[in-house]
């Protein structure tokens, strides 16, 4: 089991039911770590990179996400009630079946991102570089998406009712349904 060191540079260390809890952290750096049972609840984190990590039944109830760097990591059964995450990049981060639906996320990159079942409904995606994001079986049900790519998004494999689009998006989404989009 690691321990948080505090120069913040951290490579394949595991973290077991570690408490950040309404901690600031500025600037670490892990590699390849794992983290399980971790709370994350009203923690501060900016700046903080977490490359090809994996997260299993971690909590980031009310964390806040500033500039922060996930690409490639792994979320498998955490929970992101009332999550913030503002900047940074997300890509080729794996969020299946991730219950987002109370989360606010504004100008990510989340290029390739998985959110396959993930549950968005209601919440705050906006902004977003999803370029090659996988949505199949997602529910975006009265989610906002203004502002981001939503150039893979099949409305036939997810469930979009509601949502809050713009009109360029709109012409994205006809042309994904087969649509000739045509002005008057």
């Amino acid at each position: 089991m690691g321990t948080l060191r505090t120069d913040g540079r951290h490579d394949g260390d595991e973290f077991i039911d570690l408490d950040l809890c309404e901690s600031t952290l500025e600037g670490a750096e892990f590699d390849k770590c794992t983290f399980r049972n971790a709370r994350f609840n009203c923690a501060e984190l900016t700046d903080v990179a977490f490359l090809n990590c994996t997260f299993v039944a971690c909590n980031f109830f009310d964390a806040t996400l500033t500039s922060c760097k996930l690409v490639g990591s792994t979320f498998d059964r955490c929970s992101f009630d009332l999550l913030t995450a503002d900047g940074g990049d997300w890509s080729f981060t794996s969020l299946r079946g991730a219950d987002l639906s109370t989360a606010t996320l504004t100008g990510l990159r989340m290029r390739e991102a998985d959110l396959t079942g993930a549950r968005c409904q209601g919440s705050t995606l906006t902004g977003l570089d999803l370029s090659g994001a996988q949505f199949h079986q997602a529910d975006l049900t009265r989610c906002d998406l203004r502002g981001s790519d939503l150039s893979t998004l099949d409305p036939a494999t997810a469930s979009v009712r509601h949502a809050i689009i713009t009109g360029d998006q709109a012409v994205t989404i006809a042309s994904a349904l087969g649509m000739e989009v045509r002005m008057a």
